[in-house]
């Protein structure tokens, strides 16, 4: 397959699934549901429409199809790097902390110091209790300029380690 002809396939399995996100960002959960289900229906292999479906599910929570649908999205598209760091985050929630830190690290492989993969990372790390490891991880977050809401609520935990010794 060309680039032109992957764009094109890309441009449409984005388009398929953009009104679903746009119900998601309303949080009209079930209706982003059906439409997801619509999409995928139409184009199995539409990792954005499995991506899309995960974020839905995470939402109202359903965690394990929510990873469920993030492994089916990094299937059809292994370097999909939304996908991975929110799997990564889904399996944390899980308690699944081995494979959430490895999701997180794979992620970092693809795209070295993307801020996302760094909190995802970094939070893995202070659920599975290795303060050392997830200082480096969410300072190294920080550094990358995130959005202030996230940078606070970040910092209070790094504050919270720092208290903890």
């Amino acid at each position: 397959m060309s680039n032109t002809e992957k764009n094109t396939e890309n441009q449409a399995q984005w388009d398929a699934v953009e009104e679903a996100a746009e119900l998601l960002h309303e949080e009209r959960f079930q209706e982003a549901l059906l439409a997801l289900r619509e999409a995928l229906k139409a184009d199995p292999r539409n990792p954005y429409g499995y991506y899309f479906l995960g974020l839905t599910l995470f939402e109202i929570g359903e965690l394990e199809p929510a990873r469920d649908a993030y492994r089916a999205a990094l299937k059809l598209s292994p370097g999909y790097l939304g996908a991975r760091v929110a799997l990564s985050h889904v399996l944390r929630s899980l308690g699944d902390l081995r494979e959430a830190i490895r999701e997180g690290v794979e992620a970092l492989t693809q795209t070295p110091g993307d801020s996302d993969a760094l909190h995802a990372v970094g939070l893995a790390y202070l659920a599975r209790g290795d303060s050392a490891a997830a200082r480096k991880y969410l300072t190294a977050f920080l550094d990358a300029r995130p959005e202030y809401e996230t940078a606070c609520e970040v910092q209070a935990l790094l504050g919270n380690l720092d208290s903890a010794k």
